[in-house]
């Protein structure tokens, strides 16, 4: 049985190795105005490096200027790519591995009707597109073979260009909501053709884009996969989950990342607290607050935060495979790394408390504190879209917002 030391143990992920077992989330820092990879948010990495994790994770990086979901995203493009490079040298002068996280937002987008160049946001599935009705995109596409078959050279482009970059892995986003998550979910695939019906007809094209990304940076990078084990109240339960789980091992995936919840449906799934909405009104793009006004009208009152929140979730999973899974749901203690060991996860995904502390790892190992003073408040989340980005509202500090407008290789 694993304990909390063999946390600080180093972790193999398919070709690469890291120092340890401790990744940071991929967690929307709202630090790329006008799609530029910013000093504002190479900094934020470098500093999480710095604080001891084995990987950081550098979130939403869109594979396509019509797959982000709001204006100020990173895309993966040839143009992106020097200060993407800025960002990895940054993050390797302090030991530590970098991940970019690789996805399209399909039909859920809030992103101008001028700034969309599709007709209508592509999905799983067609008809009325619940998430597009405050940015006009009232309709969605179903995905034919052709429009498959482009989107996967776009994500097998875009793990190309992140190598180019210095990556040192990639993780395909298949949860939240988002494009293959829209395949995978019974709440938007109502296909019914082989890519739709049951879970296993719901996997294929994802396992698609898996095994064409594993075929073409496999040897050279670690794949992982990033999905919800279930959809919340309701869609996928974990029984679904599960599914989704031996079928990344049978494709090849060299970790998977598990968590829960859809953007849209039930995104306090995600977080096991609630969220605030005060700070959403800071966003400079007014379809952005009002979608997430309309989010707060579903979302569930007095959600009570507990660490290892999705632990009852992800113990299951864990029964059922063999290959490396890393635990997300809000370790906060020395105790909530040792419980993670104990279950036999093989890595740890800390979100909050590294933006609460960026140097918590450090921290716990040098046994200077044995909790992290994140409360779950999510007020980060709320800040996200604000000039300053995603940050911690209870710590003193706060990030200059001119760093987010500068390229970071300058």
């Amino acid at each position: 049985m694993r304990s909390f030391e063999d946390a600080f143990a180093p972790l193999k992920i398919g070709p690469l190795t890291l120092r340890n077992r401790f990744v940071k989330a991929a967690t929307n820092e709202g630090k790329a105005k006008g799609c530029v990879v910013s000093k504002g948010l190479a900094q934020f990495h470098e500093r999480i490096a710095e604080g001891g994790v084995g990987m950081t994770t550098l979130a939403y990086c869109a594979v396509s200027r019509d797959g982000r979901t709001f204006p100020d995203q990173v895309v993966l493009d040839d143009a992106s790519i020097s200060d993407l490079r800025a960002l990895t040298e940054g993050v390797h002068r302090h030991g530590a591995a970098v991940s970019a996280q690789i996805t399209h937002g399909g039909c859920f987008n809030l992103l101008g009707k001028d700034m969309l160049q599709a007709d209508r946001p592509l999905s799983s599935s067609g008809g009325f597109n619940k998430v597009g009705v405050m940015s006009g995109h009232y309709f969605k596409k179903a995905m034919d073979r052709a429009d498959m078959d482009e989107m996967t050279a776009q994500f097998v482009a875009s793990a190309v260009r992140a190598r180019e970059a210095g990556f040192d892995a990639v993780e395909l986003h298949m949860g939240h909501g988002y494009l293959l998550s829209q395949f995978i979910s019974k709440v938007y695939n109502k296909r019914r053709d082989e890519y739709g019906g049951g879970i296993k007809g719901r996997l294929a094209y994802p396992s698609e884009v898996l095994g064409r990304v594993l075929d073409t940076v496999g040897k050279d990078m670690a794949v992982l996969v990033k999905f919800s084990m279930t959809d919340g109240p309701k869609g996928n339960t974990i029984e679904d989950g599960i599914e989704v789980a031996r079928c990344m091992e049978s494709a090849g995936a060299h970790m998977c990342v598990l968590s829960n919840g859809l953007n849209v449906e039930s995104v306090e799934t995600m977080f096991g607290s609630s969220i605030p909405n005060g700070g959403f009104s800071e966003a400079p793009n007014s379809l952005i607050v009002m979608a997430m006004w309309l989010q707060s009208l579903t979302k569930a009152r007095k959600l009570r935060f507990h660490e290892n929140y999705l632990r009852d979730y992800a113990v299951q999973v864990r029964r059922a495979v063999t290959m490396p899974l890393a635990f997300l749901g809000g370790v906060t203690s020395k105790e909530g790394v040792e419980q993670v060991m104990q279950d036999g996860f093989d890595a740890i995904t800390l979100g909050r408390a590294l933006l609460f502390d960026p140097s918590f790892i450090n921290a716990l190992q040098e046994e200077r504190i044995t909790r992290s003073g994140c409360t779950a408040c999510n007020n980060c989340v709320a800040v996200m879209y604000s000039p300053e980005g995603t940050h911690c509202v209870l710590t003193p500090e706060k990030p200059d917002p001119l760093l987010n407008t500068l390229p970071a290789s300058v």
